[in-house]
This record gives C-alpha cells, structure tokens and sequence, in this order.
C-alpha cells in the first residue's frame, strides 16, 4: 500500500472531495484525520469509513488559529506525528465583480487562502523535526486560468499556487514536498449549485467529454503522497480532463 504507517489531516474532509480523499488514504494504509466545521457531516463520514481503517474527526475552523492548534494537538496526541496536510477546506461565493460585496470577499479569502497559510504554519514545525512530511494544496484550473464570476475564487486559488512554490522552495531542503492540485469541472455538493446549461458547456468543451468525479482528485492526491512522487516538488497538477489545454 502506497501510505502504509502514514498519519494525514485533511481539512474539510467531511464531504466531496475531501471525504472520497479520506477514502483512498485508508485504502492505501494512511491513518487519518478529518478536520470539519460541520460535526453531523464529520462523525457520519467516519461511521460511513472506518471500515476501511483508522480514522477520526475533529471539528475545526480553518479561520481560527486556536481550532486549528487543538486540530493538530489531538492528531499528536493520537499517533505522535503529521506525514500528510491536505488543504482541501474550501468555499465558494460566485459573483461578477460589479455586484461582489467584500463581505463575499473577504470570506472566500480567509477561507481558501489564508486557511492555508494558518493550517500549514502549525504543520509545518512538526514536519521538520520529523525530517520528512507532504503538504497538498486544493488550487484550481481557475487559479490558471481565471474564470468571469469568480474574482474571489480566483485569487485564493491562484495565491495557493504562489504559495505552493514559495513552500516547495522554502521547505524542500527539510525534506518537505509541497505540491498543489487543480482540479476542473468536478461532481462535488459545490457544483450542485451550478446551473445545468453551464454543466453541459463545460463537459462539451473538456477533451475527454465529461465532468470529473471526486474519486480523480484523490487518486491525484494519493499519488502526490506517496513515495511514487518523492522528486516532485513545487508541481501543479492539473486534473480537468484537458478543459484548459
């Protein structure tokens, strides 16, 4: 198994994404904790994936420091080390710019950028005493690309792009990879409110003629964990099906 003994957090781990990536871990021998606001959410995942090992859930706010600190103390307490961050925790609130109010702002900001930077900074230290970790950052194509009524989205998604790099290089001579994902169009709860029209538009306009499932993403994920990656550092991984090329 590609994580055999590995200890990952993966933040909003309740749902989509996160909990399908909650999935593969265990699968693939991780012990693993998911961190969520939603506590209802969180425990029924871990009811829904504990057949498939070890796993917990601990409520958190990615926004507030202290949450996060007992995050991480409880993850310790547990099994004495992180190997694994994923950044998953992520919100949208669509809008062109003319009608985006700063509270829309401000609240996508604090949650997909500097979630990032609060989780990964009381991460980190424990990394580099162990001498060795993986941080995963959830990017986006739109954080390539750009996208009309995501102005807010856009930016977090691209800042986590700056920052995946700014950490690659920084943590990398401590044995830290750091790595990102961007994923395209995928079939999440957060795409649910996207009309149909637009759906349809995006799968004709991706090469391979459909939208992604969650299950890409984590393989993704899976892989950048693992010791099959152990020279990739600093990478954005595309994952959309070739929507962008």
């Amino acid at each position: 198994m590609k994580l055999e003994g590995k200890v990952a957090i993966i933040t909003g781990g309740a749902n989509g994404i996160g909990k399908i990536t909650a999935k593969k871990f265990l699968q693939e021998g991780a012990k693993v904790v998911i961190s969520d606001l939603n506590p209802e959410a969180g425990n029924a995942a871990v009811k829904e994936l504990e057949k498939y090992g070890p796993i917990s859930f601990i409520q958190g706010n990615v926004t507030e420091t202290r949450q996060i600190q007992l995050v991480v103390k409880e993850t310790m307490d547990m099994y004495g080390r992180v190997d694994i961050l994923v950044n998953n925790a992520g919100i949208t609130i669509d809008g062109l710019l003319t009608k985006m109010d700063e509270e829309s702002w401000e609240k996508v900001i604090s949650v997909n950028l500097t979630g990032v930077f609060k989780c990964t900074k009381e991460v980190v230290p424990i990394m580099i005493e162990q001498g060795e970790g993986v941080i995963l950052n959830a990017s986006s194509v739109v954080g390539i690309h750009g996208n009309i009524g995501q102005t807010n989205y856009a930016a977090t998604k691209a800042g986590v792009i700056g920052l995946t790099k700014s950490w690659a290089k920084e943590f990398g001579p401590k044995g830290i990879r750091v790595n990102a994902v961007a994923p395209g169009f995928i079939v999440t709860d957060m795409t649910a409110k996207v009309p149909q029209k637009i759906l349809d538009l995006m799968e004709a306009k991706t090469p391979l003629r459909k939208l992604g499932k969650p299950e890409d993403i984590a393989s993704a994920y899976v892989f950048l964990a693992s010791d099959d990656a152990s020279f990739i550092n600093g990478t954005i991984l595309s994952v959309d099906g070739g929507l962008v090329i």
